[in-house]
This record gives C-alpha cells, structure tokens and sequence, in this order.
C-alpha cells in the first residue's frame, strides 16, 4: 500500500475518536451503510466474512449484527484502530486482527463476503485493480465483495461539485476546528479514482454483476459477484 507508514500514522492518531467523528464526516451516513449491509446476502449461516482496511470494525460490527455467527477476519494498517475494533466485539464473536498492509492478502476460495469502507480510495489505480483481483481470487465461487468508498469526479467541475459539497456539510455537523483541520489533512492521503473506471476493472476481472448500488455525491457503494463457477 502507498504510503502505508503514513496512513497507519494519520489513522493511529485519530483512532479513540474516529467512530464518533465518522457519522458527522460521511453526511449520508446511515444510507451508506444500510445500504452496504443489505447487499450482504448469503445463503451461509456462518459466512466467512474478510474486511479490508477494517478500522474500528464497525462496517463489521453491522455485519455481526445480521450473521452472529459469521467468522471475521479483519485486516488494518493501524493497531490503534484495531485496539478499537477488539474492544467493541464481544467475547463470543469469531474475529480475527491482522495488522498488516492488507493489498497482498491471499487466502484463495475461503471467504463468503469481502467487503470494505473508506479504506481502498488510499490505493493508487494499480492497487486497487490488485485488491480487486485478489479479492476475486478469495472469494468462494458465488461470494460477494462490497465496497463502501469515495470515487473521484467524472470531470473537474463534477469533482469540485463533491468537494464543496461535503466541506459546507462537514462544516456545518459540529465538529470542532481542530477535528475539521485533521479531517482535512487526512484528505490529502486520498487516491480517488473515478466510479465507472473501477466498475470496468470489476467487469474486466471476472465478477458478475458488477454495479454501484448507492452514490450520494462522492460516496458509493460498489457490488460484485463471483461467479459460481469461478
């Protein structure tokens, strides 16, 4: 991963306060997720479940929620953010903390549900055509992979419009200057790619039904399929 000490960094350093800061930073919050999480759907009653770029663990905490007996493993750059996730899952989940750089990670076929959140945008274009190629290989045959992201505009203009837009609303949510000023920092971390642009390579690398499910703006939610015979 590009860059990885200094994300790990930058994301160590707002760990104790990123869940509570995260629902005034993603203005359609509850959509996003809701979304995300209703797309989760299979036939498995304890899916094995990989989350890429975990964080605090919440996008997998929602998850749990609607599969108590799923198998977790979750894969950060940032111990503190783990710390976090370790301490919001009790003792009876199945959860597994990988701190480690997350774009080679290679289990082949084991894995019902990839997903991911606000984590893949870090990547260059080549990396993230490598995490979705792995996560193909990953994924059993009919698995699904989610991912919850922000994309870069189609054109210029369109990207200033996301930009504005999301600065006037984080402005306006009560955040303090100082969590404004880091949320700010933490963009310039940011890689974007545009949304037609990564469901290409989706299609490309072999999943089905590749598609964005939700955009509002600059924040999506990305779906493919494995396809059973994959």
């Amino acid at each position: 991963m590009e860059s990885r000490q200094e994300i790990s960094s930058k994301f160590n350093e707002v760990a104790h306060a990123y869940d509570q800061q995260r629902r005034k930073l993603i203005p359609c919050f509850d959509d996003f997720y809701d979304t995300a999480v209703s797309l989760a759907d299979v036939s498995a009653s304890s899916p094995h479940i990989l989350d890429l770029g975990a964080g605090t663990g919440l996008f997998s905490s929602m998850l749990l929620r609607r599969y108590p007996k799923a198998k977790f493993t979750l894969i950060d750059l940032s111990p503190k953010m783990l710390e976090i996730a370790k301490s919001r899952f009790h003792e009876s989940a199945d959860v597994t903390y990988l701190v480690e750089d997350y774009t080679n990670f290679a289990a082949p076929g084991k894995f019902d549900l990839i997903i991911s959140a606000l984590s893949i945008h870090h990547l260059s274009d080549t990396g993230k055509r490598t995490i979705y190629r792995n996560a193909y290989a990953n994924l059993k045959p009919g698995g699904i992979l989610i991912n919850a992201d922000q994309v870069l505009g189609a054109t210029p203009f369109i990207e200033s419009l996301y930009t504005n837009n999301w600065k006037s609303k984080v402005e306006a949510s009560g955040l303090a200057r100082d969590e404004l000023d880091s949320a700010y920092e933490r963009t310039r971390l940011d890689r974007m790619s545009a949304l037609e642009t990564q469901i290409n390579w989706l299609k490309e690398i072999g999943f089905s039904d590749a598609d964005c499910v939700y955009k509002n703006f600059n924040f999506v939610v990305m779906f493919g399929r494995k396809r059973s015979g994959g």
